[in-house]
């Protein structure tokens, strides 16, 4: 083993083996984002009320938490659904049960981002949220599948504002029929659709900022896409739809994809695959504030396919967590 994969190795130790109640290791920085998606509402964390799940992310000591998939779908152990799902569906509903949730690790304030249907993103937090808008898209020239959320948090006296999103999953396009799907699928149409929400996304988001390259903006979610900048991997043709969706936000819009960016040499996993489709982008003012940027994969966050074959379930989660340190002047 060479220096520099010892070095690696030393880097990656603390992210490799923190538990559920071992403290994670945090940089001197003012501010801690965790975002993951959590798989239908933390399926896995049913069985136990969440106590493994809670005293995880108590450990992960962070200042801001971004939940994908943040609402509850089926019961434990089955692909059956809530029998109140529709309840579930509510915003009182969801909000209340995050507010009692957040508080087991710390956190005060909530904002629920829009969504259309069972797949909401949630912010957690600390500091005081301010919610700007709840995206959905207007249906006459998009609709954003499973919703955005935009919210604003101040630290340092600076307004730091949240991006969350969680595009279209599937490889045929939104709303098209069962028997029209196999020409959809074979059009790509599903990666059109998906470059089509990001755009919705970003017009209304970072691109209505005036000075976006001075400002604090982060923007992260499941995207079920592929970036161009991991392509030394992937090996797909220049013009492959995968690439579509980090196309845009790599050429058209301000800003960074973190990880990326600070290790362009790596490749993380952010599934139980070998794929990364979850992201945390940053503006260039945000991005020169980070301390540490991680994928976590410790004995808990390790995706281990469900042993009874369940639809596509994982547990804890079929994603990993990600967690940045910033240190915001």
């Amino acid at each position: 083993m060479n220096f520099d994969k010892k070095l690696l190795l030393l880097v990656l130790l603390p992210a490799l083996f923190t538990g559920c109640g071992q403290k994670a290791p945090r940089h001197p920085g003012n501010l801690r984002l965790l975002y993951w998606n959590i798989q239908n509402g933390m399926w896995d964390g049913q069985d136990d009320n969440y106590d493994r799940f809670t005293a995880w992310v108590e450990a992960q000591d962070a200042d801001v938490c971004v939940w994908c998939e943040a609402q509850p779908i089926f019961k434990a152990g089955s692909t059956e659904k809530l029998d109140d799902i529709a309840a579930w569906r509510t915003d009182d509903t969801l909000t209340a049960w995050w507010k009692e949730m957040a508080a087991r690790y710390g956190h005060r304030y909530v904002f629920l981002g829009g969504h259309r249907d069972n797949y909401p993103q949630v912010v957690t937090s600390r500091f005081p949220i301010e919610g700007v808008d709840r995206l959905i898209g207007n249906g006459a020239d998009s609709i954003v599948s499973h919703g955005a959320g935009w919210a604003r948090i101040q630290v340092a006296d600076r307004p730091v504002n949240i991006v969350t999103l969680h595009t279209w999953p599937q490889a045929y396009g939104l709303n098209v029929p069962v028997e029209d799907r196999e020409r959809s699928k074979a059009a790509h149409e599903g990666d059109r659709y998906r470059r089509l929400e990001m755009e919705y996304i970003c017009r209304h988001t970072i691109l209505t900022a005036d000075r976006p390259d001075e400002e604090y903006w982060m923007m992260m979610g499941d995207f079920n896409s592929m970036s161009r900048r991991y392509n030394w991997i992937h090996h797909f043709a220049d013009d492959d739809t995968r690439l579509l969706v980090h196309d845009y936000v790599n050429g058209e819009t301000p800003y960074i994809d973190i990880i990326a960016e600070r290790e362009p040499d790596n490749s993380y996993s952010s599934t139980g695959g070998k794929a990364r489709i979850d992201f945390v982008y940053a503006t260039r003012a945000l991005y020169d504030c980070v301390l540490d940027a991680r994928v976590v994969t410790d004995d808990y966050t390790r995706p281990i396919r469900d042993p009874q074959q369940l639809s596509n379930f994982w547990r804890p989660s079929d994603h990993r967590p990600i967690r940045i340190d910033f240190d915001i002047q």
